[in-house]
């Protein structure tokens, strides 16, 4: 887990990237129903405005708000790194997939027009991105992130 701030940035950096290009890969499949070349072409040119929205959101409020939920109410400073681990990623992905599943939403009725079925999609949109974005999130980008991020930044090289 990153040490100070700056640390906390680049890891960040790394996991919004990690998550919104999986999961706008998932959810454009969804839409068109097949994997192809089109599903990753589709996906790639949505997936820098849905990283800065997710970026911004990740850093200014939500994780602020996991942090603060999952240290009150779920683990203490002499739990262990993996519990700690666990419950912060846990208490990021609910909130990041109630936001970013409105963006699609949103992003969905831009395209279409039909701004009046974004409250339905949205809903629509929670269950389907939590079911991946959960296990995905605990199982696949957490540890390959911190892996990456521990050899690309040895603990204390990153000055605070």
């Amino acid at each position: 887990m990153p040490q100070n701030k700056r640390e906390s940035l680049i890891y960040t950096v790394l996991m919004c990237f990690t998550m919104v290009l999986w999961m706008s890969l998932y959810n454009v499949a969804l839409q068109y129903g097949a994997v192809s070349l089109e599903v990753v072409a589709a996906a790639w040119l949505g997936f820098p405005i849905a990283y800065v929205f997710a970026m911004c959101c990740d850093w200014f409020l939500v994780s602020r708000l996991a942090k603060g939920f999952a240290f009150r109410f779920l683990v203490r400073p002499q739990d262990s790194p993996l519990k700690k681990v666990v419950c912060v990623s846990g208490c990021m992905v609910v909130p990041m997939v109630l936001i970013m599943s409105l963006y699609g939403a949103c992003e969905g009725a831009v395209h279409t027009g039909m701004w009046s079925g974004v409250p339905l999609q949205w809903l629509i949109n929670i269950p389907r991105n939590f079911v991946m974005a959960l296990p995905f999130q605990l199982l696949i980008a957490g540890p390959l992130v911190r892996r990456v991020f521990r050899r690309a930044f040895l603990e204390g090289t990153v000055l605070a």
